[in-house]
Formats: C-alpha cells, structure tokens, sequence
C-alpha cells in the first residue's frame, strides 16, 4: 500500500486538486448563470473576456457535436492509459509527470461531466477563442509540456551519443566516456 501511495500519490494529489478546481467552477456556472448566459467580471474586459454558460457535446472547439459518448469512452482509455503509463516514467523526469498529471486531470474533469450530464460545460470565453474550462486548459498545457519533455528527452539522448569528448553547447556538459583497459 505504502508503494501505491509513493507511486500514484503525486499524480493523484495533483489531478485531484486540478479536478475539484475545474468542477467547483462549473458547478457554480450552471447554477449562477442561465445557459447562454454571459457575466463579465472585469467590465473594462467585457469584450474581451466572459463567463458564459455553454453545453458542449463534441470536443475542444465545439467539433464532433453530438459525439459525447465516444469521447467518453475514449477520455476513459486515456485516463486508465495514464495510469498505467506513469510508474514507468523515472521521478527525475518531472516535466514528463507533469504533462501526465495535466492530461489526467482534463480526462476525467470533462469525463465527470459526459457520465453525469451527457454533455461538458464550457465557461471560459476569452476574444474569438471557443468557449473552454479548467479541464480542458489542463489537456492543453499538459500537451505543450508533453511535447516539451519529449523534446528535450531527445535533445538529451542526442547529447550522449555525441562523439566522445565533446561537450554539449547548451550544458558544457562532457559525454566523454574513459575505457578501463
């Protein structure tokens, strides 16, 4: 039990918060504002940015209307993917967790909202951006720090297969490697 909670502890602490966050604020849209609605918290934003109660059963940008059991099933394999997938990855390679952490957390927020509502709802409206919420920012900027980490996963591997003695421009650091013999 002890393994789990070292395990899966980060990760479920992290999303959870991410999680309550992003259904706290939901749940106070759907009760506060009629659906449809709009409420500009900063009047000198007001054409800029609002909250606006939305229903969307598709996915990010309002596509595949209408899909939402299939996104459903699908934000569940990911989710039980994420799992599975994030005791492999080392605990030094942070970022890695954290883009994990951040796709988790989007998964289930909008899978929460698909099994009890059958549908997401969106509040954040910012200019001529589609309308989102906290569980989708989350998959957004877990996906930007996913490719993040892979890139400089890559840019690491790529310094330690350099020719021996070299050093990497950006570290200094030497992948000169000394044989016994």
């Amino acid at each position: 039990m002890k393994n789990l909670i070292r395990t899966y502890g980060p990760l479920l602490l992290f999303s959870g918060l991410i999680i309550l966050a992003d259904q706290l604020t939901k749940s106070w849209v759907r009760e506060t504002l009629d659906f449809g609605a709009q409420w500009a918290p900063w009047p000198a934003l007001a054409d800029f940015v609002r909250i606006v109660n939305w229903q969307n059963t598709g996915v990010a940008f309002g596509m595949f209307q209408g899909l939402g059991p299939v996104f459903a099933v699908l934000s569940a394999i990911v989710s039980v993917a994420i799992l599975v997938y994030y005791p492999r990855v080392a605990r030094e390679d942070w970022l890695l967790r954290l883009a994990l952490g951040l796709q988790l957390a989007g998964a289930v927020g909008n899978l929460i909202d698909r099994v009890a509502q059958g549908y997401v709802t969106d509040f954040i409206y910012i200019g001529t951006f589609p309308v989102f919420n906290i569980a989708d920012a989350s998959i957004t900027v877990g996906v930007g720090v996913l490719i993040l980490a892979v890139w400089l996963q890559e840019k690491r591997a790529a310094a330690m297969v350099a020719e021996p003695g070299e050093a990497d421009e950006e570290t200094g650091v030497s992948t000169h490697i000394e044989e016994n013999g």
